[in-house]
């Protein structure tokens, strides 16, 4: 080095300095926001470094927003939950309307802007599902949309202990007949054309199934009411009762339809086949509701929530609206779920 001439050390910020971590609303748990501390944080590179740190917070607080990082497009978010999540997921055994947008990327649910999305944990309706589930907005509502959260321990504790000890001893069975204009048609379900891969996939998944014709199909399956967090050991509420139930379609339709409760599309039951009262379902609504926490939707936001600690919905918006869905770490139901 020659005399007089100072080589300048690079500066690094430390990777624990360089994401700041808080939470989004004060008077709020959920959900913990993620934020760069400095400019020109790569999120897939620290999320890779960091994956244990954040994946630790999730079983904690349930969601993590990743707020101001620099993921502008659909393919970089897909790198992002791969970093942190792992390998994603098919969406198998489908409930609702979505398309693959890339990879293992799906469009959020296909419902029209107007209609509410209630709150629910992704695939609780299964006795398999996706651990993890994150959510990217590539496009907000010009109004609305918002996609609202819920603790699903809260919820758990919410519920009135009676109603709580009826759905955990009982479960719940649900009731599908596909084909029908208000529901999927079964090859869009099981993603296939060929009645014996459906079949295949059915008696795997402990799904009792009866072809009633060529082209309908009726399937039951009883599920978990509530559940044990394989990594906390909190329970949760965990089930989809209350969307499945005719109780939740519009006064018309279901008058529509209550002909013959036996052909609904969808309908839920306790997992002995009995009626479930409709003002339980009421009263768990009102549980949701009273744990719900919503925020607007900023581009480039992503939204990771534990899919068994936090339950999640959709409000109506106007206007375009672009969020995209991606699932990783698939868990099962304990030995015997449901029966």
């Amino acid at each position: 080095m020659q005399p007089g001439v100072v080589r300048r050390k690079p500066i690094r910020a430390s990777q624990e300095t360089l994401v700041r971590e808080t939470v989004l609303r004060a008077d709020a748990a959920l959900p913990l926001l993620f934020e760069p501390a400095v400019d020109g944080v790569n999120l897939k590179e620290w999320g890779t470094t960091h994956r244990e740190r954040v994946m630790d917070r999730l079983s904690t607080h349930g969601a993590i927003l990743f707020r101001r990082f620099d993921v502008g497009t659909i393919g970089e978010f897909e790198s992002v939950m791969q970093a942190i999540a792992g390998d994603l997921l098919d969406y198998s055994y489908r409930s609702t309307p979505r398309s693959q947008v890339s990879g293992r990327i799906y469009t959020s649910t296909e419902y029209p802007a107007h209609q509410t999305i209630p709150q629910h944990n992704e695939m609780s309706y299964t006795r398999s599902w996706p651990m993890v589930v994150g959510f990217f907005c590539a496009e907000p509502a010009a109004e609305g949309g918002e996609t609202p959260i819920a603790d699903s321990r809260a919820v758990f504790r919410q519920v009135d202990p009676a109603i709580r000890d009826r759905f955990e001893k009982r479960s719940v069975m649900y009731v599908r007949n596909y084909g029908d204009a208000l529901d999927l048609p079964w090859q869009e379900v099981f993603q296939t054309e060929d009645r014996k891969v459906a079949e295949a996939f059915c008696r795997r998944s402990g799904i009792e199934f009866e072809w009633k014709d060529q082209d309908r199909l009726r399937t039951s399956q009883v599920c978990q009411a509530v559940a044990a967090h394989p990594v906390t050991g909190e329970m949760v509420w965990f089930n989809q009762a209350h969307l499945f139930h005719v109780s939740s379609l519009g006064s018309e339709i279901r008058d529509a339809l209550l002909g013959d409760a036996s052909e609904l599309p969808r309908n839920a039951y306790y997992g002995d086949g009995a009626p479930i009262d409709e003002a339980d379902l009421d009263h768990i609504r009102g549980a949701y509701d009273r744990e719900t926490i919503a925020f607007a939707w900023q581009k480039g936001d992503i939204l990771l929530v534990d899919n068994m600690l936090v339950s999640h919905g959709r409000r109506p918006y106007r206007g375009s609206r672009k969020i995209v869905v991606a699932m990783a770490q698939a868990c099962a139901g304990p030995a015997g779920s449901g029966t």
